[in-house]
Formats: structure tokens, sequence, C-alpha cells
């Protein structure tokens, strides 16, 4: 299946935006619509870093196994999933780039590697089901940083 890519633009600068997503207990806050259970594993952040999930997308509940696989400050950071028992093999790669004018664009990007049939079949819906669920996932990551940037005091 074709990658789903969804980007959004925030007033950080790439190191702080990179500096949030490196921990993966953060990933919790702005996925938690569909990924939850969240169980860690191996360090907070950087790679190795691993949480163990349960997805609840289009109808259909799996655990996920979400492994931070690559990571090149301040500007990429790669996951491996796996899901349905195996069955299911991606990567989620985020990039943080500088906007011209200040602040940052956060790009995910999921790509499949291996799906099982049904989501084969009905990759049209599985896809626009994926873009949906992380365009979400950007505006919560965005309201996630604007917090994480004003501090406790003020959130």
């Amino acid at each position: 299946m074709r990658p789903v890519t969804v980007s959004v633009d925030v007033p950080q600068p790439p190191g702080e935006v990179y500096d949030f997503l490196d921990v993966m207990a953060h990933h919790e806050r702005f996925t938690d619509h569909y990924l939850t259970g969240w169980r860690y594993e191996g360090p907070p952040r950087g790679v190795g870093s691993r949480a163990v999930v349960t997805a609840s997308l289009g109808g259909t509940r799996t655990e996920a196994t979400v492994e931070v696989v690559e990571a090149e400050a301040p500007h990429r950071i790669v996951e491996h999933n796996v899901s349905a028992g195996g069955r299911r093999d991606a990567h989620g790669t985020y990039t943080v780039e500088p906007l011209p004018g200040g602040g940052s664009r956060v790009s995910f990007t999921y790509a499949w590697s291996r799906t099982p049939l049904p989501d084969r079949l009905l990759s049209p819906v599985v896809r626009a089901t994926m873009r949906r669920a992380n365009r979400t996932v950007m505006t919560r990551l965005a309201a996630e940083l604007a917090a994480a940037h004003r501090g406790p005091a003020a959130a």
C-alpha cells in the first residue's frame, strides 16, 4: 500500500519538537484517541525505546508494538510497528524541518511493509482511516507542544 503522510506547522524550533517526540511516553498524550493501554519497555527515549499498545481503528482492535529504530536529532525519528499478530509490519517516520520564518513543520509518514489481506483489499478505506487518525495526531501534537512550551505553571 502507498504510504500516508500528514503534517502540521508549529511555532517551536526543530530541537524543541525533536526533544518532545524523542520521549516515547509523550506519544501517548497525542495518540490516545486510538492507541490505548500503553506499556513501556526499554529506554525512555531514543533508539530502543518501545511501547506495546492497543490500536483501535476502523472498528478493529489489535495489539501493536512501536519501537524507535532510528533517530537523527533534531530532524528524524523512525519507528517500527508490528501488529495484527505479526501480519502487519510498518514504519512511522517523524521528520522535523525548520520553517523560513521560524518554527517547524512536523510530518509523519506511515508506510506499510506487510499487510493482512483484508487491509490490502480495503486499501483506500484503510489509508483514509489512517490519514484521518494521523491528522488528529498532528493537531493534538501541536497542542501538546504548545502546553509543554508554556510549562506546568501556565498549563
